[in-house]
């Protein structure tokens, strides 16, 4: 029978899909069938003939040797982490459910496709973490719980290695990663065939956000230091543009903080003590002095020292202006 229990918090995956750094303290728990009941049972090598020099058979043995626990003696365990911090209850909460681990590690294997074992140690850091954020008081049974932090772990470390570059940065692409080709797979068993506003409205994310989700799924890594061609020694990186301003901007930015600083020398004579003070050490300043300390210096409000300002900068504007031809205020900001 399928049974749902609710809490108030979102579940471990979602948490994940917001922010990986980011937890709560409560879980929202959708009920599946037991799972302790499909877990692998102990190997018998012995029958098997199995080579032990396996790391993956060898790790199966060992762990094949913790006991399982009865729901009571779990309950205590639970208990015994949450209010003491006991370490040696939640050594055996995680040890007795690293079958758990390796079971859910196999279902992901089949989309990773390459080493199940690195699966299985992710696995691992998020069951110790369902150790520790697990209430034995809500009800709950622990594997239903650690099953989310243990697919979130894993789901997170294929989302960071399934390429060079990773795949899923925003929210809304780590989404995507997880439910795309789920939601299409769903879509297909009904008969339909999923196009991007399919998919879109399905997921409620954007037809460009399903368009570069499947570019990079179904896109390999490219090398930007690999000669073009065998007759050529220019390379992809050749052709990017650069990021640092060009010769002509550089050139340009100098002229202009030539011509400010030129001008301004020239209206220093005209301003008022407070004014050139303001000018020297706030506005010119690589760090500037801030209103209530300028106030302070001559006795008046940071209301005041702040129309000062407003004044001053009028004057700026209004002489630069006349001074230099087509003058702009962004060159001020752009060179301040």
């Amino acid at each position: 029978m399928k049974t749902t229990h609710e809490h108030t918090a979102s579940s471990p995956e979602e948490e994940y899909l917001r922010d990986p750094d980011e937890t709560s303290s409560e879980t929202e728990i959708s009920g599946e069938a037991d799972t302790s009941a499909h877990l692998p049972a102990p190997l018998d090598f012995k029958r098997t003939g199995m080579a032990t020099r396996d790391p993956l058979h060898l790790y199966l043995r060992e762990i094949s040797k913790f006991p399982m626990l009865g729901p009571d003696e779990e309950f205590d365990l639970a208990r015994k982490v949450r209010d003491q911090g006991d370490q040696d209850a939640a050594f055996r909460l995680v040890s007795s459910h690293l079958r758990l681990v390796v079971k859910i590690a196999m279902d992901f294997q089949r989309r990773w496709m390459q080493n199940v074992l690195d699966l299985i140690q992710e696995g691992n850091v998020g069951l110790m973490r369902a150790v520790k954020k697990f209430d034995p008081e809500k009800g709950i049974k622990f594997s239903y719980y650690a099953a989310y932090w243990i697919k979130a772990y894993i789901l997170k470390y294929i989302m960071d290695n399934w390429r060079m570059v990773k795949i899923g940065t925003t929210q809304a692409q780590r989404k995507l990663f997880y439910n795309l080709n789920k939601e299409r797979q769903r879509l297909q068993t009904q008969g339909f065939d999923p196009s991007t506003s399919q998919l879109s409205e399905s997921l409620n994310v954007s037809e460009s956000d399903i368009l570069e989700m499947e570019q990079r799924l179904s896109g390999n890594d490219l090398s930007l230091d690999v000669s073009l061609g065998e007759d050529s020694s220019a390379t992809r990186i050749d052709f990017l543009p650069a990021l640092t301003p060009g010769i002509e901007d550089m050139l340009a930015d100098d002229e202009i903080s030539a011509q400010l600083e030129k001008q301004i020398r020239s209206i220093r004579p005209r301003l008022s003590d407070k004014e050139r003070d303001l000018l020297e050490n706030r506005i010119l300043s690589d760090s500037p002095l801030t209103l209530r300390e300028i106030g302070a210096k001559y006795g008046i409000t940071r209301e005041r020292v702040r129309q000062i300002e407003s004044r001053l900068l009028g004057k700026l504007k209004e002489h630069l202006s006349k001074t230099i031809q087509d003058f702009s205020s962004d060159w001020i900001k752009k060179n301040d």
